[in-house]
């Protein structure tokens, strides 16, 4: 372990600064790159720890007013993470077990400098491989509970849509095909979220994906146009099952019932009071003469509350004769969306 630009940052507790001499001569013929700070009274070394950005600790177990000890304790208290090595001219067996107990690092005899370069090296060096395994455990952690986290809010979806499915299904069969639509749907949105490691999603790749099913021949009938835009995971499971929404009822009774119906899906980034919005816009032409529904379908419902709920945004939809116009509008980060929500 050592500061960013290589340089091990080394804190000395000596009260003699002819040792304190002789250990940085040590050090330095060992090769490695540091600064030192000596400090000689528990205040001071106090002030220094609180301070912060040590990345090792080499303390002398005698001091006039201050013991080895002590300092170790003290150490353990406030840079747990860093290495703590005693310098000193006598260290009885008894009591160097038990600094080891006590969470020392290494121990080296002042008549015997020469050993210290290579304590340090070794101590450093374990140091970060136990770092690294702390931050391994600390991504593990956070995984499993965001996982924990997204596999309820999946669960948390899928139940509400075979709901709502349900009470708008005449017959089984209806519900068998408009429920394992949308489940396609959503599994196809958590696969591309894999493949990106549940990172930000390519909108473009997103949308072509969702509407890789309904394309016909060389898939010219469906034009999706936009400048690069990435959005963040539960942003694109919604925007996903929006996009199968729109696509099956165009599917059915739009657009795409037709052979020379179009789909046109562009998207821009706008600014709302200095932040980032984005404006999704799905346009159908060429198709059957469209004429606003009597009554809302569960499709409409959960266009209108995904985008409300989930994304912070607005929506409209709208059936001129010519194709169904919808038009999405949300917050482009998840916080701006929970404030959004707040609002």
């Amino acid at each position: 372990m050592a500061s960013n630009n290589g340089t091990v940052a080394i804190l000395l507790v000596e009260d003699s600064e002819l040792d304190a001499d002789l250990a940085t001569m040590h050090l330095r013929r060992s090769g490695l790159q540091f600064t030192i700070k000596r400090v000689e009274e528990r205040e001071a070394f106090t002030t220094e720890l609180m301070r912060g950005g040590y990345d090792l600790i080499l303390s002398d177990f005698s001091l006039p007013r201050f013991d080895g000890m002590a300092a170790l304790s003290l150490a353990r208290e406030l840079a747990p993470n860093a290495p703590f090595i005693f310098v000193s001219g006598v260290l009885g067996e008894e009591i160097a077990i038990e600094s080891l107990k006590q969470g020392a690092t290494d121990y080296v005899l002042k008549p015997r400098l020469e050993r210290l370069g290579p304590a340090v090296q070794r101590a450093l060096r374990e140091s970060e491989a136990q770092n690294q395994r702390r931050r391994a455990e600390e991504r593990t952690r956070l995984l499993v509970a965001e996982l924990s986290h997204r596999v309820k809010n999946t669960l948390m979806t899928v139940i509400s849509i075979a709901q709502q499915t349900m009470r708008r299904s005449d017959s089984l069969k209806t519900f068998e095909t408009a429920f394992l639509g949308r489940m396609h749907a959503l599994a196809g949105a958590h696969s591309l979220l894999l493949r990106a490691n549940w990172g930000d999603m390519d909108l473009e790749e997103l949308l072509s994906d969702a509407l890789k099913a309904f394309r016909r021949g060389d898939g010219r009938h469906v034009i999706l146009q936009g400048e690069p835009v990435r959005l963040p995971p539960q942003h694109a499971l919604t925007v996903n099952l929006i996009i199968h929404e729109l696509a099956t009822n165009a599917a059915k009774y739009g657009a795409l019932a037709s052979d020379g119906g179009r789909i046109f899906v562009d998207w821009a980034i706008e600014q709302r009071d200095g932040d980032d919005h984005l404006r999704l816009t799905w346009r159908e032409q060429d198709g059957p003469p469209v004429k606003e529904p009597l009554k809302r379908g569960f499709g409409s419902t959960l266009i209108q509350r995904s985008v409300g709920f989930e994304l912070g945004g607005t929506v409209s939809l709208d059936f001129p004769e010519t194709g169904v116009v919808c038009v999405l509008q949300f917050p482009l980060t998840p916080e701006q969306r929970d404030i959004a929500l707040q609002a």
